[in-house]
């Protein structure tokens, strides 16, 4: 008898606990779905942004949201360039074979490079002050007969006010090696450079290098064959052609060769989660203004989608009463920040005194104005928006680490709640 009381405890509590956070649940599934390895990163290696809008597309319409594309096909098509690295990426020092995306990175914007054996040159960038030693240094170079190890450059950008992508966009044919401390970021590369760039973690380097072996196979795509898509559909209100806006990018970096996969889950399955749902609950409760929500493809790659959105509307911008911008949303341990909180006094005193009565983030902060997401774009063109992003979580960003099973989604239903809340009050707001 005590043993059937213990477990129907047991199952009760369970039970609760599992239906205590539906929001959570369900935003943790989307982002297992999103950031799943059989979407490639959602970038542009086998496919990867093509299955994520699909997949978006399909729960759009199980959602019922309308489309508000001529077309009706809710997809904005749309071309830019891009480099890409479908092929194996390797690279092996002393022997010793390194870890995509743990142990090294190819510059994004790097051309092709094959090795099996090259001997290594060191340059030690200490002794360089300034770019006319630069200049002098890089007249001895023999990239066609050497790979050179670049070392302690961080005091030569600082001093010479050189960019390493500028930096790197100026060097030769050839292959060079950036020794690296600490966290190391991939991104999307836009173009080709005539060098392979590689970024290696100094704890993996031997003491004397000697030599390496490289495989780097660069497949520049051009703008008319990289076709993206945002995916764009709404919920009709009482009033049709006034619209709050929800948006979020759903792509992400992709793959680098074919065993470095960046998933991508907080930056940004997340806030692309985080959307659905908010479309799956106005879906059912329709509003006063028409609510629109609008995944961006191209935000990686520096804002396209939302740049092209803006400068080819498919809904009137003067008729956006207000956009919110939801990226990062993987843990609100400590609440979230909200870029243009100081643009927009109004919307942000509502949105404090809504997390207020309720109790819902322990904290939201505020922040100016920032080119660093998809609402950019809009608030240049005159539209009120918001950008959300969650303060907590590991700091998993633009690597190979940012995966589902990273996420600790702290406070996220919270969150959720209060989107809701704010975007049914913006719908009760004065114009």
């Amino acid at each position: 008898m005590d043993r059937f009381v213990c477990i129907l405890i047991l199952c009760l509590f369970f039970q609760t606990t599992t239906h205590a956070q539906p929001e959570k649940r369900w935003i943790r599934h989307q982002v297992a779905l999103i950031a799943s390895p059989t979407m490639k990163g959602r970038g542009y290696v086998d496919d990867g942004k093509e299955k994520a809008a699909k997949y978006l597309l399909r729960r759009y319409k199980e959602f019922g949201l309308i489309a508000v594309t001529p077309d009706s096909s809710y997809t904005q098509d749309y071309h830019f360039a891009v480099n890409t690295f479908p092929d194996v990426v390797s690279l092996s020092i002393n022997k010793k074979e390194l870890v995509p995306g743990e142990d090294f990175l190819v510059d994004a914007f790097s051309h092709s490079f094959d090795a099996k054996k090259i001997k290594i040159k060191t340059i030690d960038f200490s002794t360089i002050h300034d770019s006319t030693d630069w200049q002098k240094t890089a007249l001895t170079l023999k990239p066609q007969k050497f790979a050179y190890l670049f070392k302690n450059t961080a005091g030569f950008f600082k001093n010479t006010g050189y960019h390493p992508w500028g930096f790197s966009k100026e060097l030769p044919p050839g292959c060079f090696i950036f020794q690296e401390r600490g966290k190391m970021m991939w991104t999307v590369g836009t173009e080709q450079i005539p060098a392979t760039v590689l970024y290696v973690q100094d704890s993996v380097l031997p003491k004397k290098i000697k030599k390496a072996a490289v495989h780097v196979n660069a497949k520049y795509i051009s703008a008319p064959q990289n076709l993206n898509k945002n995916i764009i559909g709404c919920v009709p209100g009482a009033v049709k052609d006034s619209f709050i806006v929800f948006t979020a990018h759903y792509d992400h970096l992709g793959m680098m060769g074919t065993d470095a996969l960046f998933a991508g889950a907080s930056d940004n399955a997340s806030g692309t989660a985080m959307m659905l749902y908010l479309a799956e609950y106005f879906s059912q409760h329709p509003q006063h203004y028409t609510m629109v929500f609008i995944a961006f493809s191209g935000e990686e790659a520096g804002l396209k989608g939302s740049d092209y959105f803006v400068k080819h509307p498919l809904i009137a911008l003067s008729n956006i009463k207000f956009l919110t911008n939801l990226d990062i949303m993987g843990d609100a341990t400590d609440g979230i920040t909200v870029v243009n909180a100081t643009e927009f006094p109004k919307q942000f005193e509502l949105l404090k005194q809504l997390n207020k009565k309720k109790n819902y983030l322990p904290e939201i902060r505020t922040r100016g104005k920032a080119a660093n997401s998809d609402h950019y774009h809009f608030t240049e063109a005159g539209v009120p928006a918001f950008f959300f992003y969650s303060n907590g979580g590991p700091g998993y960003y633009h690597d190979v680490f940012d995966t589902p099973s990273s996420l600790p989604l702290t406070n996220i239903d919270k969150a959720a709640k209060l989107f809701i809340e704010f975007g049914e009050k913006l719908n009760s707001l004065n114009p």
